[in-house]
Order: structure tokens, then sequence, then C-alpha cells
């Protein structure tokens, strides 16, 4: 089973066994024609949820597939099993059905911790999907990235790839696998908190075609993401903004100077300055959740004492100005906006 397709090829030998799946984790259920019939996913009693045990193997009617009609719930006999085992991970999910149906479990990949899962979205979790990353440095992360315009990766070591990032559809329960940009998320101390991941295109030409491209696991609040900044040095200017691209593209000019993504306009609000600061330049995106976002911060900062500057792009963020108006228009640009000695320290000559 190639790595790729294990999802929905595992997901199809479950639905050859169909019947005999519900019979062992729905087992207060009973068949009735070409369903079997239970109260829902955990098993209870009743005729509310039911699951089609024949059918093509995939599009509508697909054998394999469940409706819960009291609740609207739906999925396939992988979300059954994982509701039978209260797994939250699909690799524990996955290793479970293999032995349900025999299957010799595969090699896991170098990085994954044994032991007791993690719960799904924590900082645990966080940690062991990071220990399963690999550099940028010539991945399709780094070609994503170049084509956004960003080429100077100095300093941003919190920046990782993950080749088969699994991708949960909120609607449908599909699982599925993607190339992923992976940023780690850390607090003041330099702690891995939790991780930003955006989904990528097979090519690394943009995002991947799912929903919502851009997901974050694990405890978030006071954390972003750092470029240039080592946590044993002391920091008395940097710059803070919301998204990954934006902070990105303001390091293709000012690539010395520290700076963190909060990566929503909510946590950028609530961001843990480090102590020692003496003045923070807000990089806001263009809209009101941008000004927002920045607003928060710069009062916080202020009650603290810390000087605050803005630094505001001529489009709706820097990425756009990089990409749009090109590298000199947004040297030109913030240059203009950084103090004469922020500027000389913080901007490579051009």
């Amino acid at each position: 089973m190639s790595r790729a397709g294990s999802v929905a090829e595992l997901a199809q030998r479950l639905a050859h066994e169909a019947e005999a799946v519900c019979k062992h984790y729905l087992s207060n259920g009973q068949r009735s024609g070409n369903y079997w019939l239970v109260g829902d996913v955990d098993n209870s009693p009743g005729r509310s949820l039911y699951v089609r045990l024949e059918g093509p193997e995939s599009g509508p009617g697909a054998a394999g597939k469940w409706t819960d009609a009291a609740t609207g719930e739906f999925g396939d006999l992988l979300d059954i099993i994982a509701h039978a085992g209260k797994l939250t991970e699909f690799r524990d999910v996955a290793d479970e059905a293999r032995r349900f149906l025999s299957l010799p479990r595969p090699e896991r990949p170098k990085g994954i911790v044994d032991g007791q899962p993690a719960v799904r979205g924590s900082k645990e979790a966080a940690r062991r999907l990071h220990a399963m990353t690999v550099p940028i440095e010539g991945t399709i992360a780094e070609r994503y990235l170049r084509h956004r315009g960003i080429t100077d990766f100095r300093g941003c070591s919190a920046l990782r790839f993950h080749a088969n990032c699994y991708y949960r559809d909120a609607a449908n329960g599909i699982t599925t696998q993607f190339p992923a940009l992976i940023a780690a998320v850390t607090n003041t101390s330099g702690e891995l908190t939790g991780l930003h991941r955006t989904w990528l295109s097979p090519d690394g030409s943009d995002k991947a075609p799912v929903e919502s491209p851009r997901r974050a696991m694990g405890q978030l609040l006071g954390s972003g993401v750092r470029f240039g900044i080592a946590s044993d040095q002391p920091i008395t200017v940097m710059a803070a903004g919301e998204g990954l691209e934006t902070l990105l593209s303001l390091r293709m000019v000012a690539s010395a100077m520290p700076m963190v993504a909060g990566l929503s306009s909510g946590h950028l609000g609530a961001l843990l300055l480090p102590p020692g600061l003496q003045r923070l330049y807000m990089a806001g995106d263009a809209d009101a959740a941008g000004r927002n976002g920045t607003g928060r911060l710069s009062q916080r900062a202020q009650a603290l004492g810390i000087e605050v500057l803005s630094l505001r792009p001529r489009l709706g963020d820097f990425n756009d100005d990089l990409r749009r108006r090109g590298l000199d228009a947004l040297s030109e640009a913030v240059g203009a906006q950084l103090l004469a000695a922020d500027r000389a320290a913080f901007m490579p000559a051009r």
C-alpha cells in the first residue's frame, strides 16, 4: 500500500468487509437489508445511525459510508474505528484498522515517538509532528515561498517541511495527505508550544486545494513563530505581525531585525513580549482584523513602557507589496518607516 494512497485504500479495504467491521465495532446494532443500524458512533443501542454494507467503492451509495439521521454526522469506517477506540491520531486509527484486517503494520517514519497517542491538536501532538519534519531547503515548501517572492531564509530555522501531512476535512471527515510548510510556534523562552501548518499543492505552486489550507495546533496563546531570534540573546528592537508571509516579506528588506508572527489577529493581540524590549514595530495588514490585532498589542506594549511604531504596506499586506511592487519599492517603503538608527542596523545596504 503506497503512503500517498494509504488513507483511501485502507478505507476501501474496510468497506469490502463492512458487515464484519460493524459486527465488531458496532456490536449493539443489526443488519437490515443493505444497512447496519445502530444508535450512534459510540455503539449505543438504537437505529439512528446507518452504515451502507454494499455499494460501489466511491461516490454516492458507496459501501462503508455512514450517516447519523439524528445528528447529521457522516463519515466512513475509519471514523467508526476511531470512535470505538477513542483514538485521536490518524496513525493510531490506521494501526487498529490494519490489525482488524490482518494487514502488516508499516514501518513508522523516522522521528515518530512510540507510546501513548497524543491528544489531537495538543502541544505533545505538535511536538511529535515537528519531530517528523525536515528543513525546507530544496523542498516543496521552499518552492512555494519562492513563488511568493520570498527567497532569503537566513534566521528562519522555525520553518520546516513535511512531505505527507494529514489533512482532515471538517465537513466530511475524509483524511487526505498533502505536503506542508510547518512553522514552529515557540514562547519567549524558545520552548516549542505548537505548530502552524500550510498544506501545499504537490508542485508547490500554491496552497493545497482544500477548504482551510492553514491550521494551527498546540498551545498558541502568547506564543508565535520567531525569525532571527536566538533564545539566549537579549532583544531590544523587534517587529511583530500576523501572517508568516507578511513577516517573511519584511525580512527580505530588513533581514537583521528580529520578528515574530502571531498567526492570527487574536493571537497577535495576546503575544507575550520579551523582557528588555525597548521598541516594537507593528507590521499590520491593511484590513480591520489587522488593525484590531496590532491595536491590542500596541496598547499592551505601551503600558509596559515600550515604544511602538507602525509599519504599513502600500497594498493589502507586505507580501502583496513584494510581489506586485517589487523588492526595491518594498525596501524604499519600509526604510522610510524605520528610525534612522534601525534602518542602519537592520537593513542591508542595497
